[in-house]
């Protein structure tokens, strides 16, 4: 148990201390920069939200309390509609800027449907590795690939990035031949 909270502080970490540089950089000021808010839907399950830590700073409409640390995404698997979310992490920004793609998949090893990505994405300052788990969406650095896992992946490792989650079950996820993933409006 203390693991998993561990775990769970270490990826929460670096998104409330973004919320922390954030709502001490924003402020009533002439130079303060307009800022972007967008949509906050976490998956089933997974916490994704820099709202639930401390905030220094009294919250505005336009500070960083009204900002999520999750991008929605449109993704169709084979034609059908799936919910997904992307992290914010710098790889899955990173991935965010190749979209709109549409990918062919293929099986790897009974766990995960693959396909290659037109470039590699950009690793630095990855979170702790996490085991991938039935829905998640991840990039494998040495191969240059995008998983999709339909069941629970091995063991954390450093090469695997997960990228966001998929709202999916794992049957029609084991099945897919083909995704397209877009940027949602």
């Amino acid at each position: 148990m203390h693991s998993a909270v561990h775990r769970n502080l270490v990826r929460i970490a670096p998104a409330a201390t973004l919320l922390l540089a954030v709502a001490a950089c924003s402020s009533d000021s002439p130079d303060a920069a307009p800022s972007r808010s967008s949509s906050v839907s976490a998956p089933a399950g997974r916490e994704t939200a820099a709202s639930d830590a401390p905030s220094a700073a009294p919250a505005s409409p336009s500070s960083a309390s009204s900002r999520s640390t999750a991008m929605d995404i449109r993704v169709t698997l084979d034609g059908r509609s799936v919910e997904a979310t992307l992290n914010d992490s710098p790889a899955a920004r990173d991935f965010a800027e190749l979209l709109p793609l549409t990918l062919d998949l293929e099986d790897f090893h009974g766990t995960e449907r693959v396909a290659d990505l037109p470039r590699a994405l950009d690793t630095s300052g990855a979170p702790e590795p996490a085991a991938a788990r039935t829905g998640d969406i991840a990039y494998y650095a040495p191969w240059g690939n995008l998983a999709l896992f339909y069941r629970d992946g091995p063991a954390a490792s450093a090469d695997l990035l997960i990228l966001g989650h998929l709202d999916v079950g794992a049957d029609q996820l084991g099945r897919a031949a083909r995704i397209t993933l877009e940027a949602a409006p």
